[in-house]
């Protein structure tokens, strides 16, 4: 179970950060900070580079704790949060990544929390560190964060869109 473990918090937590890096870098096929915020501007949100540094930040470093099972709980937390944002820019798409859908970022917000739950497993710096296990409580308190972070980073930064305007 342990290897099981291992093997999905480095695949899941390397591709948030490897996504946290594209938004502010040009590494990884990323398009640099300015690319990053043109996305954001273009997906409806205010706050220009700081916006995307915030998410390109908080990418890294949600998934770099989870790749290495540091603080699990709070790595969770972090991933469920900017990967709300994100169902919520696709959400309009609906469900299939195939038409842009909120699919992939659904299942990172699952993962995220399954992660949670179970914990880091033995192979993780949190177990070295002897802070496992995590109370179940933990994983029921990074879900409701994450999800009301995301929730409100949304309520918070997005523009509402502009109303169409009737031709005379």
């Amino acid at each position: 179970m342990d290897t099981g473990i291992l093997i999905l918090r480095l695949l899941v937590g390397l591709l948030v950060a490897g996504h946290g890096v594209q938004k502010v870098s040009a590494h990884l096929g990323g398009k640099g900070l300015q690319g990053g915020t043109e996305e954001f501007r273009a997906d409806g949100f205010r706050g220009g580079a700081l916006t995307a540094l915030a998410a390109g930040g908080g990418q890294i470093g949600s998934g770099l704790l989870l790749a290495a099972g540091l603080l699990t709980p709070l790595a969770a937390t972090g991933t469920i949060g900017v990967m709300t944002v994100a169902l919520t820019v696709k959400w309009r798409h609906g469900l299939w990544v195939q038409n842009d859908g909120y699919e992939y970022p659904l299942v990172l917000i699952g993962t995220a929390a399954a992660l949670a739950a179970t914990g880091p497993g033995a192979w993780s710096v949190d177990a070295a560190l002897g802070l496992t296990p995590y109370p179940l409580w933990w994983a029921a308190l990074a879900l409701a964060a994450g999800l009301g972070s995301g929730l409100l980073t949304r309520l918070v930064l997005h523009r509402p869109a502009a109303p169409a305007v009737a031709e005379r």
